[in-house]
């Protein structure tokens, strides 16, 4: 994955072990697959789930606590509550996805799903999740390089890449900052 190797000692500078903490566990995502589900209620996961009272209290207070659900107060009983997905929680869905699709492939036993998870116009199943590059293409594990930021964007033939539409607006920002850098090919090495 190019001439650049991540740290792998240096936590901080990677998002899977951050992911992991929060999500890093056996519940945490049966719960949120729940809520992807429509499960709202805590008797609702209790009976669902077959998951221990206390170790759903833990875990829902977990995935509150790091914004991934949002506790509510329902609209019929204000004195019953709500456990919602939030953004941070919908943004889990393809990695939600993507565990599911491998465990479907390379699972011990073959699995065949019933109900089967469809698009929504066509109700023909989803394809894999992929990973796309800036401007849609789809990318295999030979396409993906690591970089430093400061040559974000510099192709190995020396001429500069412009950001396509799927680039995150943060990823944007990086990208200008670091063209921006006074002396780039000192930093660079």
């Amino acid at each position: 994955m190019g001439d650049v190797r991540e740290p792998l000692r240096d936590l901080i500078e990677c998002g899977l072990p951050q992911a992991l903490e929060v999500m890093g566990e056996r519940w945490s995502f049966m719960i949120l697959r729940a809520s992807f589900n429509g499960l709202k209620h805590f008797e609702e996961f209790l009976s669902e789930l077959g998951i221990a009272r206390n170790i759903l209290s833990n875990r829902l207070a977990k995935l509150v606590e790091h914004g991934i659900l949002r506790r509510e107060p329902c609209e019929d009983d204000r004195r019953k509550i709500e456990y919602r997905l939030t953004a941070k929680g919908f943004d889990l869905l393809p990695a939600m996805i993507a565990l599911r699709q491998w465990g479907q492939k390379y699972g011990s036993e073959p699995v065949k799903e019933d109900p089967v998870l469809v698009d929504a116009r066509d109700r023909l199943p989803i394809g894999p999740v992929s990973i796309l590059a800036h401007d849609g293409r789809i990318l295999s594990h030979e396409d993906l390089w690591l970089t430093r930021r400061i040559d974000l964007g510099r192709r190995a033939d020396g001429t500069v890449a412009e950001p396509g539409a799927g680039l995150a607006r943060g990823d944007v920002a990086d990208l200008d900052a670091a063209r921006k850098a006074p002396d780039r090919k000192s930093a660079a090495g």
